[in-house]
């Protein structure tokens, strides 16, 4: 079977490359696909994920003005597909363009859809009408242009409710990074947070609800990783709310494995999210979670009082309940933890992309 990725880049240290690295890899080392990955302008160098050496990595040069740019695009692609012959192609391309690529392609090969965030990432209650609207006719766009593809995957029974037309979707989730043996002792007096720093995450959120735990356990600390983002001035709200002694901003973690290991809650506190990659991987490691229910992802993870706790969106007071009732009652944690270990299972590669095996082959036949 001959795979074609087409994606922006892999050397991010998001949620979309580190989802592509395991499946791409897995795909290749243990269903053995001639796997392809196309990216734009170099992208495709110093990954931060680490993908199977059988993998082939092609890039190809887009820019000018927009003309140019939607030629470049269109043509490095034609000539790609034509090099390689692909029996399905994957776009995984979250933005406008990678909706035309059935159009761009023809009718030689399968080309399936992979949407890895909500549409809520591009709207924003500030934004003016005018371009509220404009982001009604976009998605109205996508909409029509997404029922010409084979598949349109989604990644959890909530997304599903964004894209109400089409006929043509199926739900995948994202696979497990990782399944240590070993689980976190939830011993350490840490609460942990991943993603980068941005309206979508709700770190400002987050902040206020530390506050409250902060009064009552001065001794715990929470740390934040993912991409700074100075413009969002986490820092100075951190100081401006007294707490800036027990909250820590560090960069991505290649390693975030460990990180989780010496955690003792997860915390989401997102406005939305398109999955919820870090809740799979703090639960693998036995981290009971507290999250936002959000559109979408922590509800189709999280089973409420058995592995963690989901709040409604935007209760911050309640948000920070609920982390100090797992600092403050150690049993519960624990149980909590032991149960996320054992449920998460269901995010096992072997279990994921054996979904996506069969998806593919159904294509082909």
């Amino acid at each position: 079977m001959k795979l074609l990725y087409i994606t922006n880049g892999i050397n991010g240290a998001g949620g979309l490359e580190r989802v592509l690295s395991i499946k791409a890899s897995y795909l290749a080392d243990h269903y053995q696909y001639e796997v392809t990955i196309l990216c734009l302008n170099n992208a495709d160098e110093n990954p931060f994920y680490t993908f199977s050496d059988k993998i082939k990595m092609i890039s190809m040069a887009v820019g000018g003005n927009p003309i140019q740019y939607i030629n470049a695009y269109k043509k490095g692609i034609q000539n790609v597909v034509e090099q390689t012959s692909p029996d399905v192609i994957s776009v995984c391309d979250d933005g406008l363009k990678g909706f035309f690529i059935p159009k761009i392609v023809g009718k030689n090969s399968a080309v399936i859809y992979e949407r890895h965030v909500s549409k809520e990432i591009e709207m924003n209650v500030s934004f003016s009408f005018f371009k509220k609207q404009l982001i009604q006719i976009k998605w109205k766009l996508m909409e029509q242009l997404a029922s010409s593809f084979s598949k349109f995957v989604v990644l959890t029974t909530g997304n599903t409710k964004e894209w109400p037309s089409l006929s043509n979707m199926v739900v995948i989730p994202n696979p497990l990074s990782f399944y240590p043996k070993e689980s976190s002792t939830l011993q350490n007096k840490k609460v942990i947070a991943v993603g980068k720093q941005g309206f979508q995450k709700g770190y400002d959120r987050l902040l206020a609800a530390w506050k409250l735990v902060h009064l009552k356990h001065p001794d715990w600390q929470l740390e934040i990783y993912g991409t700074i983002a100075p413009e969002y001035k986490l820092e100075e709200l951190s100081k401006s709310l007294g707490i800036f002694t027990s909250v820590f901003f560090y960069p991505p973690e290649k390693d975030i494995q460990r990180k989780y290991m010496n955690s003792s809650v997860y915390v989401m506190s997102s406005r939305f999210e398109g999955f919820g990659m870090v809740l799979i991987e703090a639960m693998a490691c036995g981290v009971p979670c507290v999250s936002f229910d959000c559109n979408y992802g922590p509800a189709d993870i999280i089973s409420q009082n058995v592995d963690g706790l989901l709040l409604p969106n935007g209760d911050i007071t309640a948000l920070a309940n609920s982390i100090i009732t797992l600092i403050s009652q150690e049993q519960l944690r624990i149980s909590m933890g032991e149960n996320a270990k054992l449920n998460v299972q269901r995010f096992l590669p072997e279990v994921v992309v054996k979904e996506w095996d069969i998806l593919f082959k159904q294509l082909v036949q």
